[in-house]
């Protein structure tokens, strides 16, 4: 339960700060000169678009809430045998960072117009992101060759679990950069384009915080931290 209570409060501060960067609290009323020279008062989709992924990712959070929380009480039984790490994980979490890292230059891009560099950061992070999918497949090969199969053991079944679930997630962010590759290359409104590359870059970034978060938790950073918090509780 305090694993759930921890993450949540991880995700509310995330979406805290998304919020305080949304101006939710602006005065439109108050500030001169015409109603579409502000996002916050346009009839444009941006507000909409924005909210409706956060919410999406706030359910997604709290679906990999429940596995951290169900992995923690499962390796208190006995018949648990942690799998080692693939040293290759650290090189895929460096490729997700690199994609996230593309995706937020992409954005700083969209919005100064630059479209020649709003694509090339949509087609790196595209291409980093298909090689962190393509290296967590090899991931998976290297633990089964060494017998770490599916069901021989608790722990397997998580991991292949957890991670196969955020793979999902990333394969389907995939469709989304690919429209936005697409109307990047195609000419789309400058309007559309950013809010389309904001909403792809808000996505990935979340699937990055959660693939920290898995990765810390496959390695056993996750139990001594939360060990460190009871002991500082009690």
């Amino acid at each position: 339960m305090s694993v759930i209570l921890v993450f949540l409060a991880v995700i509310a501060g995330f979406a805290g700060w998304w919020l305080s960067h949304q101006r939710l609290t602006s005065k439109p009323w108050l500030e001169q000169g015409l109603a579409g020279d502000f996002v916050g008062t346009s009839r444009s989709s941006l507000p909409t678009a924005k909210i409706g992924l956060g919410v999406f990712l706030a359910v997604v959070g709290c679906l990999f809430s429940l596995f951290t929380s169900a992995y923690f009480m499962r390796m208190g039984l006995p018949d648990w045998q942690p799998l080692p790490l693939p040293r290759l994980l650290w090189l895929n979490t460096g490729v997700l960072v690199l994609s996230s890292v593309a995706l937020q230059c992409a954005v700083v891009a969209a919005r100064k117009g630059q479209i020649d560099n709003v694509r090339l950061g949509l087609a790196t992070a595209g291409l980093t992101a298909l090689a962190f999918l393509v290296g967590q497949l090899m991931a998976w090969r290297q633990l089964t060759g060494d017998g770490y199969l599916l069901a021989s053991n608790p722990a397997n079944s998580f991991f292949y679990l957890i991670t196969g679930m955020h793979g999902l997630h990333i394969l389907g962010g995939l469709f989304g950069l690919g429209r936005t590759s697409i109307g990047a290359w195609s000419g789309a409104r400058p309007e559309r384009l950013r809010l389309s590359v904001e909403l792809c870059a808000m996505y990935w970034h979340f699937l990055l915080f959660v693939w920290l978060g898995i990765f810390a938790l496959l390695a056993g950073w996750a139990a001594t931290f939360i060990e460190i918090c009871r002991q500082l509780l009690t």
